[in-house]
């Protein structure tokens, strides 16, 4: 594993803690929580459902790709992914990295009837209160990023708020540890975290050790139908997509060529 790159995913997190640490401050944890609303697992139905969805991403950035489109405007391309025939949205709230931020989530509650993901990089219980609060159906957790007594108190919390929760993994040991929590959503992340290297075979490889009743999807550096097919094929139940998104010029039309097979 690569120091530099370790700190990459160590910052992030340092960066994290910070940032809810001063929200906390000012809005205090039953402010948050008298606004919100019980969840309804309408993203666990939505990827449960015959073949294989896509969970479209709305994200400005990433520290890999750097921008994603010129003026990115959620409230056009957001309805844009209903349209194409998305699943579920996720939304990536993460500030300093990604140019994201709480207003995104609130905007696309506003914007469709779809289920969104609230995609951070959750530390906290006090951010799964922000993210009912402002209308996520549910919620990521990274398994590298947490210990495991931090993985299993944010899992158990989000059901408890009625949450879904999706448990993101990047190899055996971290699948392992996703399925002795109890995990029902489990998300294989192609791209490593620690270097951002993207390997399209770590789905497939982790598949076999996926136990049947586990939704199992697959993120990061899918692009065309082939990819779709070959991976439902093999027992995906749905794909989360950001940047070929983002950076198409129609993003329906994007969507609805993806899902052409």
């Amino acid at each position: 594993m690569s120091t530099g790159a370790t700190s990459v995913l160590e910052r992030i997190l340092a960066e994290t803690r910070i940032e809810v640490a001063r929200r906390r401050r000012d809005v205090p944890l039953p402010v948050t929580s008298a606004t919100a609303r019980p969840g309804e697992r309408a993203f666990h139905a939505a990827l449960a459902r015959d073949g294989i969805g896509v969970i479209a991403e709305f994200k400005r950035r990433s520290p890999s790709a750097g921008a994603l489109r010129e003026r990115p405007e959620l409230l056009e391309i957001v309805p844009a992914y209903e349209r194409g025939g998305a699943v579920a949205v996720s939304i990536l709230t993460e500030g300093p990295n990604f140019e994201g931020s709480l207003e995104d989530l609130r905007a696309a509650r506003s914007a469709c009837d779809l289920p969104l993901l609230r995609k951070d990089f959750i530390v906290d219980p006090y951010q799964l209160h922000e993210a009912q609060a402002a209308g996520a159906d549910a919620v990521l957790l990274i398994v590298a990023a947490l210990a495991p007594a931090e993985l299993a108190a944010l899992h158990a919390l989000a059901r408890e708020l009625g949450l879904d929760v999706l448990v993101e993994v990047h190899d055996r040991a971290e699948l392992q540890a996703a399925l002795e929590l109890g995990a029902e959503i489990v998300g294989i992340n192609n791209r490593d975290l620690r270097d951002f290297s993207v390997d399209l075979l770590r789905t497939e490889r982790l598949m076999a050790e996926v136990p049947p009743g586990v939704i199992v999807v697959s993120e990061s550096g899918i692009g065309n139908p082939e990819q779709l097919l070959r991976l439902q094929e093999r027992g995906v139940q749905a794909v989360l997509v950001g940047e070929s998104l983002m950076r198409a010029e129609d993003p329906a039309a994007a969507l609805g060529e993806l899902t052409s097979f």
